[in-house]
């Protein structure tokens, strides 16, 4: 089998990627004062900008200050300052790699405990048995909500590109805004935007649209969409290829594929009814069927830690690999793949019985390990879950305290 994964990769905006593994977007949850980026996040990109990764792509930035995934959530929209998105941007490209900044609306995937907004397709909450409580009771958008959303994610585009930005990646899996959009199970309007999948598709396509009229033609622009939610009843993977035919015309550049939710969360290996085991290349087989039909490059993301697995993806017809654990865990993973050598250990899954939790923790544990490369320091592969766990609540409570403050003094000024 030849190896694919130190050839570059042309995409149709004439973007050249130096190699085919990309860092894959991970929510830092680091902002610092303003919602804005600062020295930590500086640090953590060099770490792996110098690690050999032909692509970096953001953490999700948010496109709307009152409606954020967590409250240490960075925000990028037409009151932000540049200049501190514009030392991300060099940071992140001092190694070569081209940087993608991923931006997203969290919808209904909103904390209760968090001022601002919850909206979504429908008035429909994030089902987690007895955790439901933790997200708030969404309300459902307005004509004039969707226009509005639709014209934020556009102008965090233009401003990621302003800023050094090589492209952007909008968010369109995992459950969050657009996702909900897609999904039959949450979006059960009987509007333009409800019903057949093109209506469920067309706030996705019309965000698309609003972006590649702000950026150049050499700016990227990429989906990441869900391979299947792994809800019965949900977004499938037919869903997905339809999806992906009507996103060619539209100047797309490259569609990650991923999978899960919140209420499904097969994006740690561990999906709500076990459709799929926790192994390496989660979404593999999916991919494979759609690369068969799929006129853009696609890039697969979940559970690839070795040289091996990723040489098979590509395959299998992936253009792009896509890791994010394993490059917080080994930053340089690219450069010693490229040197024929492995990561010294793997972390071992969480598998608690609580699937919510289990999946609530192994995100926790991750952020921990990047706050460590974000002050210089190497991973810590015994971390307990719970003490990350408990540790990131601690953090959050704090940054709640901060966030409120600053959305209460953004008002104001809008007021004024």
């Amino acid at each position: 089998m030849t190896s694919e994964l130190f050839s570059p990769l042309l995409l149709r905006s004439g973007q050249v990627l130096k190699n085919r593994i990309a860092k894959a977007a991970m929510e830092e949850n680091m902002a610092g004062d303003g919602q804005l980026p600062d020295e930590r996040i500086l640090t953590l990109y060099r770490r792996w900008a110098a690690g050999g990764a032909g692509l970096l792509i953001t953490g999700n930035v948010m496109v709307h200050a009152e409606a954020l995934t967590a409250p240490s959530g960075i925000v990028l929209d037409e009151r932000s300052p540049l200049k501190p998105f514009a030392e991300w941007a060099r940071a992140a490209k001092s190694g070569g790699a081209a940087v993608w900044m991923q931006i997203n609306h969290p919808g209904r995937q909103v904390a209760s405990d968090m001022p601002g907004v919850v909206w979504g397709p429908s008035g429909i909450g994030v089902s987690l048995g007895r955790h439901s409580g933790r997200f708030g009771r969404p309300t459902a958008m307005t004509p004039r909500q969707i226009d509005d959303t639709v014209t934020r994610f556009a102008v965090t585009a233009h401003r990621a590109e302003r800023a050094g930005f090589d492209g952007v990646e909008i968010h369109a899996a995992h459950g969050y805004l657009l996702s909900q959009f897609l999904s039959p199970l949450v979006n059960k309007r009987t509007d333009r935007w409800g019903g057949p999948l093109r209506n469920r598709a067309r706030m996705l396509f019309d965000v698309v649209h609003a972006v590649r009229g702000v950026v150049p033609p050499s700016f990227a622009v990429a989906v990441k969409l869900n391979s299947a939610d792994f809800q019965r009843g949900g977004f499938d993977a037919d869903d997905a290829r339809q999806v992906i035919g009507m996103l060619e015309p539209l100047g797309v550049d490259l569609v990650e594929l991923s999978g899960g939710s919140y209420e499904s969360p097969a994006m740690t290996g561990r999906p709500a009814d076990d459709s799929t085991r926790a192994r390496e290349a989660y979404f593999l087989d999916l991919a494979t069927d759609l690369v068969g039909t799929s006129t853009l490059p696609l890039m697969l993301t979940g559970g690839i830690t070795r040289r091996v697995t990723a040489e098979r993806v590509l395959h299998n017809g992936v253009a792009l690999v896509g890791m994010g654990t394993a490059l917080t865990l080994t930053p340089d993973l690219p450069e010693r793949w490229r040197n024929h050598r492995e990561a010294d250990r793997l972390m071992e899954p969480v598998t608690w019985s609580d699937k919510a939790l289990a999946s609530a923790a192994s995100m926790a544990r991750v952020r921990h390990q990047m706050r460590r490369l974000a002050r210089g320091r190497r991973t810590r592969f015994g971390t307990s879950p719970a003490l990350a766990l408990m540790s990131e609540r601690r953090k959050q409570r704090r940054a709640l305290r901060r966030y409120r403050a600053w959305l209460t003094a953004t008002r104001r000024a809008k007021s004024t």
